[in-house]
C-alpha cells in the first residue's frame, strides 16, 4: 500500500505546484468536515448580527470577528509585530495565500481592494461585500469619481484599506513587481490618509501554505483544512509614511516595496529569490532555472 505524502513535506509542495491533489487520509478528511462545519456555524451566527448592526450604523465589528475566528478555525495563530495604524490608512502588503485576508482583516478590521472578477463569484463575492471590499476593473478605465466614493464609504465603515500590490500570490520567498494600477486610489491621496507597508510571514510553512501555480483553490483549501495543529502567521507593520511625500503612485509603490523587501529579507535570513512560475495575469515571466518550471 502506497504511503501518503506528509502534508508539510517538499514532495507535498512539489505535488501541489504541479496541480496533483494531495492524498488526504481519513483523519485529515475528518478535520476538513469538522472545520467546514465550524465555519458554517460561525456564518449562521455572525451574518444576521452583522446585518442587524448595519441597520443602526456603519462600522460593524462582526465582519472583523468572523475573519478572526475563521483564521483560528483553520489553525492560523496571528502575531502582530509593530504598531498598526487604526484608521485613515492604506496598508500595502505582500501576498502569499487566501489566508492573508482573514489574517489581516481579523487583526485590524481592514477591507481590501480586489479585482472585479471576485465580485462575480457567489460565495466569495458576497463575503467580500460584507467586508466593504472595493472592486476595481482591469480592462476598463476606472471611473475616478465612483472609485473615490467607494473608498470613502469603505473608510467610513472599516477605517482602513489593504492593497496586495503584486496583484497575485507568491511563495513567501519572492516579491513580484508591484502593479501601480492598484495604487491609483492614492492618486491623489485622500486628505489625512497615510500608507503603512505590511509584511505577512508564515515562517517555514510559507511555501506550503501558499496557493501556487497549477493548484486549484479547492485543493489548496483542503490541504490547509486537513492539516494537523496550528501554524504561525506573523504580521509585521512597518513605518507609515505620507503619500504626499512620494508624489505619484510609482513613487509610493517603490517606497512600500523597499520597506517590504527589507523586512522580508531579514525574516528569511537570505535574499529573496525570483518567483519560479509565470503569472500571465500580471505579465510576469519566470526565469527558466528551476525544475518546477514548465518546459
Amino acid at each position: 500500500m502506497e504511503q501518503p505524502i506528509a502534508p508539510d513535506s517538499p514532495e507535498a509542495i512539489r505535488s501541489a505546484n504541479l496541480g496533483d491533489p494531495l492524498p488526504i487520509d481519513f483523519v485529515g478528511e475528518c478535520r476538513i468536515v469538522l472545520r467546514s462545519a465550524m465555519m458554517l456555524a460561525l456564518l449562521i451566527v455572525i451574518v444576521p448580527l452583522h446585518y442587524l448592526f448595519r441597520w443602526v450604523k456603519y462600522g460593524s465589528p462582526f465582519a472583523m470577528l468572523f475573519l478572526r475566528l475563521a483564521c483560528r478555525i483553520v489553525g492560523g495563530r496571528v502575531k502582530i509585530h509593530g504598531v498598526p495604524l487604526r484608521r485613515d490608512v492604506f496598508f500595502i502588503s505582500n501576498h502569499v495565500s487566501w489566508l492573508d485576508v482573514p489574517a489581516i482583516g481579523g487583526a485590524n478590521g481592514s477591507t481590501f481592494v480586489a479585482r472585479s472578477e471576485l465580485k462575480k463569484t457567489r460565495a466569495l463575492g458576497w463575503l467580500a461585500g460584507m467586508n466593504r471590499t472595493v472592486f476595481t476593473q482591469r480592462s476598463e478605465k476606472l471611473n475616478i469619481a465612483a472609485q473615490i466614493n467607494d473608498l470613502r464609504e469603505a473608510m467610513a465603515d472599516n477605517w482602513s484599506i489593504t492593497i496586495f500590490a503584486e496583484g497575485t500570490v507568491t511563495d513567501g520567498h519572492s516579491l513580484l513587481p508591484f502593479k501601480t494600477s492598484f495604487l491609483r486610489v492614492l492618486e491623489p491621496p485622500p486628505p489625512g490618509v497615510l500608507v503603512q507597508p505590511l509584511v505577512i510571514d508564515y515562517g517555514p510553512l510559507a511555501e506550503w501554505i501558499a496557493w501556487l501555480n497549477m493548484e486549484n483553490g479547492i485543493d489548496n483549501a483542503r490541504r490547509i483544512f486537513a492539516r494537523r495543529g496550528n501554524f504561525p502567521i506573523n504580521l509585521h507593520f512597518l513605518d507609515p509614511f505620507d503619500p504626499h511625500d512620494f508624489p505619484g503612485r510609482k513613487a509610493v509603490a517603490a517606497e512600500a516595496r523597499r520597506q517590504i523587501e527589507t523586512c522580508l529579507t531579514g525574516k528569511l535570513g537570505k535574499p529573496l529569490r525570483p518567483y519560479r512560475f509565470d503569472v500571465a495575469s500580471v505579465g510576469y515571466v519566470a526565469p527558466a532555472t528551476d525544475g518546477l518550471n514548465p518546459a
